[in-house]
């Protein structure tokens, strides 16, 4: 893969004031006091703004993820609005899967959706490698994002390897992960073959994104939760940890998040994140007690509670962050991603909310 490492170079000599690498967002991921608890959200940048939803109203997804102006504009729009302390990458987890050469759509009102799901070896073998060529246009977006960005850092972010695996075996989104499951326990070797080729893929996504600035990454194992803890160590946890263990002298803390993990949540932490992401279920000073003082945790208010009236957010946000003052660093978020009938001004109001709650005078203690 051809890289460039304009942007390590740059991380290698230290943060500046001012930089992104001093930014709230990443000293937090770096488990270092900051002038206040920094906040974005999963989504932030997608259905819940009237401003994207008319950019997207005649632009279909897959175009929208190719195109570097669309992408650089719709992640700047929460930005915009939100004040919030990080951007996201516009993407969608299955880029790097149809830039690798698999036949897929992103259906609306469905989610990814593979012509021709994986059964054989054979359809391993036919998901090739990808470079920074295969995905240029993300590449250019990044570049131009951190143009625009400033000292807001921009993440990145990749599917992780039994997400992918699992649209790809359903054929699109599953309630059951049946398909998948009989896949790792019927075909191991297979199973393994996949999931090692997607990670691959997933490592080879992110390098570019690192290399063309991204501040940080996040590793999406949305599905991870449908696993007990003894098949997640032994079908899934070695793949994340090659994606995030090939990151490790990358620069860039490492964002790792699922759904339903509470009882995961530990071996998650063992995959090699230096931030891991906690969904509503788990409080986070349990979460952290699990993971260990080595790691910052994400979230995580439930993002139903945003529909609730103003006074219950406001006490379940206190509530988030009293219990998050228990990890080492802590980036406040939702549990998982925006809902999109959400109203856009709540989320401004939680932002300025948490940034006047945890505001620090001497702006780093």
């Amino acid at each position: 893969m051809s890289t460039d490492t304009t942007g390590t170079a740059a991380r290698d000599e230290g943060p500046r004031p001012g930089d992104p690498a001093d930014s709230p967002f990443v000293r937090a991921c770096r488990r270092e006091p900051g002038p206040h608890t920094p906040v974005w959200f999963m989504r932030q940048a997608g259905r819940s703004l009237p401003e994207y939803r008319k950019i997207r109203s005649e632009v279909a997804m897959l175009e929208s993820c190719r195109r570097p102006d669309l992408i650089t504009e719709i992640t700047l729009q929460p930005v915009r609005r939100h004040k919030v302390d990080a951007a996201i990458l516009f993407s969608d987890i299955v880029v790097p899967v149809a830039a690798a050469g698999v036949a897929l759509d992103i259906v609306p009102g469905t989610g990814p959706v593979v012509t021709d799901p994986v059964t054989t070896r054979a359809d391993v073998e036919r998901i090739r490698l990808i470079d920074r060529d295969d995905v240029h246009y993300v590449d250019e977006a990044v570049r131009m994002l951190v143009d625009e960005l400033g000292g807001t850092p921009l993440i990145g972010f990749a599917g992780a390897p039994f997400t992918l695996a699992s649209y790809l075996v359903e054929g699109g989104p599953s309630r059951t992960h049946v398909r998948t499951k009989a896949l790792m326990y019927g075909d191991p070797d297979l199973w393994h073959a996949l999931a090692g080729r997607l990670a691959e893929m997933t490592l080879a996504f992110l390098k570019v994104q690192i290399d063309a600035g991204v501040s940080a990454v996040q590793l999406f194992d949305s599905w991870a939760g449908a696993l007990s803890e003894a098949d997640y160590r032994r079908y899934v946890l070695p793949h994340s940890r090659a994606v995030l263990a090939g990151l490790a002298d990358a620069g860039v803390p490492r964002i790792h998040f699922g759904v339903g993990t509470g009882e995961l949540i530990a071996a998650m932490g063992e995959a090699g994140a230096d931030v891991v992401g906690v969904d509503w279920r788990t409080p986070l000073d349990v979460a952290t007690r699990r993971i260990g003082p080595e790691r910052a945790v994400q979230g995580n208010l439930d993002p139903c509670l945003l529909f609730a009236p103003w006074p219950v957010i406001e006490a379940e946000v206190r509530r988030v962050l009293a219990q998050g003052r228990a990890a080492p660093g802590h980036i406040f978020n939702l549990g998982h991603g925006v809902l999109p009938e959400t109203d856009p001004e709540v989320l401004t109001r939680v932002v300025a909310l948490v940034h006047e709650l945890t505001a620090r005078p001497d702006g780093r203690s």
